[in-house]
């Protein structure tokens, strides 16, 4: 008799959104979250992730977009790629808005995602255990997040890590200074 797989299962929406997206090839139109007796299952080109009820209200009462703890779902490496990311659509959306001044759909883009890309390297700070420097090699369990390592194993000690965190905030309060 063959055992079913087991559904993975992320701390927040937002973890479940982010680990499909960087999981499914070719990622489809994600759908609406199915609700079901105590979590969300969220779902994208086929691929599925719950979400507990109880673990996204915990992130949001404690200010966590992305979840309590270290993620199990996406390791270091992806977490500083994905940080990266969003300040990437971040910067362009922030130079889009000089342009444009005054849009606030944009506005709202630029904050999200200057936001998004801090707390993604908040998330990466998570798996550096309590009185250590860095992030342990065996925290890195994809391709991508041991290649991320690889290329630049500085990026995973805690002092860049909150070094860069500090940069992505001070973007974001400089765009609100500017444009608030």
């Amino acid at each position: 008799m063959e055992q079913a797989v087991p559904i993975p299962q992320a701390r927040t929406l937002a973890e479940a959104r982010l680990y499909l997206a960087l999981t499914v090839d070719g990622a489809g139109r994600e759908e609406p979250p199915v609700e079901g007796p105590e979590a969300w299952t969220v779902r994208s080109g086929g691929a599925e992730v719950l979400v507990p009820y109880a673990s996204e209200a915990e992130a949001r009462d404690e200010g966590e977009r992305f979840g309590i703890g270290p993620s199990e779902l996406i390791d270091p490496g992806q977490w500083r790629l994905a940080g990266a990311g969003y300040a990437r659509l971040a910067l362009a959306d922030d130079l889009e808005y000089s342009e444009e001044p005054g849009d606030e759909r944009l506005f709202q883009r630029v904050v999200s995602g200057w936001e998004t890309a801090r707390d993604a390297l908040g998330e990466a700070l998570k798996f550096i255990p309590p009185g250590e420097d860095e992030v342990p090699a065996e925290a890195f369990r994809t391709a991508a997040g041991l290649a991320a390592r690889e290329a630049e194993p500085d990026c995973f000690l805690r002092d860049r890590l909150v070094e860069d965190i500090a940069f992505y905030q001070q973007n974001l309060d400089d765009f609100r200074h500017l444009n608030g």
